[in-house]
C-alpha cells in the first residue's frame, strides 16, 4: 500500500484541530486533520443529557460563526446545549472546508531516521508529514482515584460516563468533586428527588454574574483570562460554575439548605466505610474569599472607569453554615447511609503515549512553548495555559492555534528557501 504524505498532520477533530485548520488554510499550509470518531465526538458521548456550555454564546464561540447561526433559538446571553455545540463544530467545519478524515485513530508518531518529517501510523495505514500538530485537548482520558476498590458493593462511574439521574440504581448518590461537573450533577439528582451527598474539595468560586455582567465578560475587562500563569496553588484548583437553568451562581449552602449533604475531601476507603477529611469548612471559606476577590475588583474597575452598572449587594450574601458543615461527616458507612452509587467529577488526564518522540518531562507532561515543542516539527493545542488561562476554552484555542500556524508557515518559508532536498516543497 502506498504511503500518503501530507505537509501538516492535525491529530483530533474538536475545537483544537479545527481551529488549527482554519489557521493553517488561511497560510495556505497544506494539511490533514484526523479524528478517530466525529467531530466533536466527546460532546455528544462523553458528557450529561442536560449538560450546557458553562460560558454564554457571544463568550465561548470561534470569531467566524455565531451559535445562532447553527441554533436560532440559542441567543447571545444564552448557555448553549452539548447537542447545540457539537452541531456548532460541524458547522464550522463545513464553513472553513476543513480537511477532516473522521473514524481514523492515530496509533503513533515517530521520526524518521536520516531525513525530514515523521511517520504515522494510523488505523488506516502509514502516513508521512513533515510536522504533526497534537490537538487531542486536555480531556482525554477519565481520571478515578484509587480509593475504593471495584469489588466494593456500589456502582461507581466517571463523570464522563453519566447521563441522567435514571442511570443509576435506587438509593442515595455520592458526588466527589466541587468542580463544575460535580456540582451541575449533584444538583440534578437532587432536583430528581434522590439523597445526595457531596464531596467538596478546594475550590474557587466565582458569581456566575455581577452587575449585570457574566462573569466570562469580568474576566476578561480584568485582563484574568490573558494571565500568563496560574498563581501559586492554583493550578489544578475546581471552578464551581454553571451555565444550567439560564445560568447561577454556586452556593455549597443553598445546596445543603435544600437537602444535600456535604462532606470534606475524600480521603480513603475501608470495610465498606468511606473517610472524608476535616477540610470541609475551610475549603468553603476558601470559595467564599476567591468569590469576594473577584467583586471587589470588579468593584474598583466600576468606580476607576466611572461604569454605570447597577449595584448588586445580594451577590456578598454568605448563607450561614449548615449542620453538616458545624458538625461535619468525616465518616460514611456506605451501606448505612444507603449509598448505591458513586460519580467520580475528579477530572481527565492527557495521554501522549502515542506520540513517540522527545518532548515529555518526567510525568509525561509536553516540553513547550506557548505550544511549541522542544522536539522541532511537533506542536501541542488545546492544553491548559497553553499561552494564557483562557487556552483551553473555546476562543483561546483559536487564538493560540493562529499563533502556531504563524510559525508554521515561517518554518515552511524558510525550509523551503532553496532547499536541496526533495523532501520539502518549495513555497511558492
Amino acid at each position: 500500500m502506498a504511503i500518503e504524505r501530507v505537509d501538516t498532520l492535525v491529530v483530533g477533530g474538536g475545537q483544537a484541530g479545527l481551529a488549527m485548520s482554519e489557521h493553517l488554510s488561511k497560510h495556505g499550509v497544506p494539511h490533514l486533520v484526523l479524528e478517530r470518531h466525529r467531530i466533536a465526538e466527546r460532546w455528544r458521548s462523553e458528557r450529561w443529557d442536560s449538560l450546557v456550555a458553562n460560558g454564554p454564546a457571544w463568550h465561548d464561540r470561534f470569531p467566524g460563526l455565531e451559535f445562532a447561526d447553527v441554533d436560532p433559538a440559542v441567543r447571545d446571553d444564552d448557555f448553549a446545549p452539548k447537542e447545540v455545540v457539537a452541531d456548532y463544530f460541524v458547522a464550522y467545519a463545513e464553513k472553513i472546508t476543513a480537511p477532516v478524515r473522521s473514524g481514523v485513530e492515530v496509533l503513533s508518531v515517530e521520526r524518521n531516521h536520516g531525513r525530514s518529517g515523521f511517520r504515522v501510523e494510523t488505523s488506516a495505514g502509514t502516513i508521512e508529514a513533515e510536522r504533526v500538530v497534537a490537538a487531542t485537548g486536555p480531556f482525554q482520558h477519565a481520571l478515578i482515584p484509587p480509593v475504593i476498590t471495584t469489588k466494593a458493593p456500589v456502582q461507581q462511574m466517571h463523570s464522563s460516563a453519566y447521563r441522567n439521574p435514571g442511570q443509576l440504581p435506587d438509593g442515595a448518590a455520592l458526588v466527589v468533586g466541587a468542580g463544575s461537573s460535580g456540582v451541575q450533577i449533584a444538583d440534578e439528582l437532587l432536583r430528581a428527588g434522590k439523597r445526595v451527598y457531596l464531596s467538596v474539595g478546594p475550590h474557587d468560586r466565582p458569581p456566575r454574574s455581577y452587575r449585570g455582567r457574566d462573569f466570562c465578560w469580568w474576566l476578561g475587562v480584568l485582563g484574568k483570562w490573558d494571565a500568563e500563569t496560574p498563581g501559586p496553588g492554583t493550578e489544578h484548583v475546581a471552578i464551581a460554575v454553571s451555565g444550567a437553568r439560564g445560568g447561577e451562581t454556586i452556593d455549597f449552602r443553598r445546596l445543603a439548605a435544600r437537602g444535600m449533604t456535604l462532606v470534606g475531601l475524600t480521603e480513603s476507603y475501608r470495610d465498606g466505610t468511606l473517610f472524608f477529611a476535616t477540610d470541609l469548612a475551610e475549603n468553603l471559606v476558601r470559595g467564599d474569599a476567591s468569590l469576594t476577590s473577584l467583586l471587589d475588583e470588579a468593584d474598583a474597575f466600576v468606580a476607576r472607569n466611572g461604569l454605570d452598572l447597577p449595584e448588586d449587594p445580594q451577590a456578598r450574601k454568605v448563607e450561614a453554615d449548615p449542620e453538616c458543615v458545624t458538625n461535619p461527616i468525616l465518616e460514611l458507612n456506605l451501606a448505612e447511609a444507603g449509598i448505591t452509587s458513586i460519580i467520580w467529577a475528579t477530572g481527565f488526564a492527557t495521554d501522549f503515549s502515542w506520540l513517540k518522540v522527545d518532548t515529555f518531562d518526567e510525568k509525561g507532561r509536553p516540553k513547550h512553548q506557548r505550544g511549541v515543542s522542544q522536539e522541532p516539527g511537533i506542536y501541542f493545542l488545546g492544553l491548559p495555559w497553553q499561552s494564557r488561562r483562557g487556552s483551553s476554552f473555546i476562543w483561546g484555542v483559536w487564538h493560540d492555534a493562529k499563533h502556531l500556524a504563524d510559525r508554521i508557515s515561517t518554518q515552511r518559508k524558510y525550509l523551503g528557501y532553496h532547499h536541496p532536498s526533495p523532501n520539502f516543497e518549495a513555497v511558492k
